[in-house]
């Protein structure tokens, strides 16, 4: 006999592996669960859910297209009413990429952030940016501003090949 909890919990994976089909429109190998930006998935009621976003930050063009994937995904999964709300408090932070989102970056050519620094002047002390492609140390940025403003340009001096860095934030 299955309880409504363990029904419930079901439901809810459920729905999880459904917004792990949405990817992000900029980063398309990078789901947006991988990217740790839906802060919780609530069914309200029979066929409705609610999903919490966090935008990755302040005026990101890719938000609008990603709350309409969130919306489309579950639609198509049978759910007739789809709410999905901006989390905003506490703000998004590039530390919520799971290890996989950053694993899948590096296959993609993208060298994941580094850790969230606790203080300003960290931000000063830059650690190296590994190549994703070689995985050398010996790395350069170029601009600090890549395909997207939330990806700095890099050139490996070891392999020569550019790459954009996610920038953590």
């Amino acid at each position: 006999m299955v309880t409504a909890a363990a029904a419930a919990d079901r439901r809810e994976q459920a729905l999880w592996q459904v917004l792990e089909t949405v990817m992000d429109p900029e980063i398309p190998v990078l789901s947006v669960v991988d990217l740790g930006i839906i802060r919780h998935v609530r069914e309200t009621g029979p066929a409705a859910v609610e999903v919490g976003v966090s935008p990755t930050y302040s005026g990101c063009p890719a938000t609008e297209v990603i709350r309409a994937d969130v919306e489309r995904a579950l639609r198509a999964d049978g759910f007739q009413q789809v709410v999905v709300r901006d989390v905003l408090s506490p703000p998004w932070t590039s530390d919520w990429i799971s290890e996989r989102g950053r694993e899948k970056l590096r296959r993609y050519g993208i060298a994941p952030p580094e850790k969230a620094v606790s203080s300003p002047s960290g931000l000063r002390a830059r650690a190296p940016v590994a190549c994703p492609r070689c995985g050398s140390e010996q790395t350069e940025r170029i601009s600090e501003f890549g395909s997207t403003p939330c990806k700095a340009h890099y050139r490996c001096t070891a392999c020569a090949e550019p790459f954009d860095h996610f920038k953590c934030i």
